[in-house]
């Protein structure tokens, strides 16, 4: 990543942190969080705070893997394009995806919905999107909480969370453990910026003047239409890969972007090689780049860049992991290998 000009954090945190988002106070946050929980365990507790998704023991070979997360801040574009029927997919995406970064098949959802003024419509609306997630991600919605919070949440406002609960066979679990040095990087396509980068965007889309009807030559559709682009559900075909023994880790790529999360797919001791000139990333990262006064290359700390799933395959199974993404509707791309040097590392082919 390239640093900032006076040699503090990459330029991409420091554009988040003129969005009013300090990622460093976030990683401090987590540490402390795994201190704390750390101290409430039960025995059958495979893995907790810090992967993807928790793991627990159930016995005879069976764990379940759950994972929580929320909407952040795309909740507002969508507020203020009056289209809630996209979010609630999104919900689904971000913990079904993590959930399947494990090996694991989503069982069940449940969402919770804190809004100022309950409106019926609304309310159906927002939970239609979870239901088609839920659909989508192959799991059953199970329930879910609606409270109103008058007098902290103005009317029209709202905030959105969920967790997931699946299941996998301990001989399926994928996760660092199973990855070796000369592995491949499987990427899938992200539909967009999914659900993070949305402080950026209102920094410097929405209140730099752009509208959300505005069509952008660039992205060949309103921005609106642009920014509510569901997030991608990678469950059928991450499962397709580890049914065909094709899948070793996953690493889905959310807040934190490649920097951060690709490393939680890596074992201590290996590293991955990123050729970013294997694919192209869709117009609104650039876009986005431009406006936030950055380089696009200085983004892949803090979003996607395009590719919002990747799964580390064996280097044998490549051509064959490809075919099979390709069985179930993905487009893969081969976009680097692991190897023996330490961190991540990006080039440009």
């Amino acid at each position: 990543m390239t640093p900032s000009p006076g040699g503090g954090a990459p330029a991409g945190e420091e554009a988040y942190r003129r969005a009013g988002v300090d990622l460093g106070a976030g990683h401090r946050a987590v540490e402390l969080i795994k201190d704390i929980s750390a101290r409430v365990t039960r025995p059958e507790v495979v893995s907790g705070v810090g992967g993807f998704a928790g793991l627990f023991d159930l016995g005879d070979g069976r764990l379940l893997v759950a994972a929580t997360d929320g909407v952040g801040t795309k909740l507002e574009v969508a507020r203020l394009a009056g289209r809630l029927q996209t979010v609630g997919i999104d919900l689904v995406a971000m913990c079904a995806n993590d959930v399947a970064c494990a090996g694991g098949e989503p069982l069940f959802f449940l969402d919770y919905l804190a809004t100022g003024v309950v409106v019926p419509e609304e309310v159906a609306s927002i939970v239609a999107g979870v239901a088609e997630g839920c659909r989508l991600a192959g799991c059953a919605l199970l329930g879910g909480e609606t409270a109103e919070h008058p007098g902290v949440l103005t009317a029209g406002r709202f905030d959105l969370a969920g967790f997931c609960v699946g299941a996998v066979r301990r001989e399926q679990l994928l996760g660092p453990h199973r990855v070796r040095a000369g592995d491949g990087l499987l990427g899938l396509p992200s539909t967009g910026l999914h659900a993070n980068g949305f402080s950026l965007v209102r920094r410097f889309l929405l209140d730099g003047g752009r509208s959300l009807d505005d069509v952008v030559p660039a992205l060949g559709r309103t921005l609106g239409e642009e920014l509510l682009q569901p997030t991608a559900i990678y469950v059928p075909v991450v499962l397709a890969l580890r049914d065909a023994g094709l899948a070793r880790s996953c690493a889905h790529i959310t807040g934190g972007g490649w920097a951060e999360n690709l490393p939680r797919a890596l074992p201590d001791g290996l590293g991955a090689r990123v050729d970013t000139g294997t694919w192209t990333p869709p117009p609104i990262f650039p876009f986005l780049a431009e406006a936030a006064g950055v380089a696009p290359r200085d983004l892949f700390d803090v979003l996607n860049m395009g590719i919002g799933m990747v799964v580390i395959v064996p280097a044998d199974g490549v051509n064959a992991a490809v075919d099979t993404c390709r069985e179930a509707g993905y487009q893969a791309q081969v976009v680097g290998e692991v190897d023996g040097e330490h961190g991540v590392r990006f080039v440009h082919s």
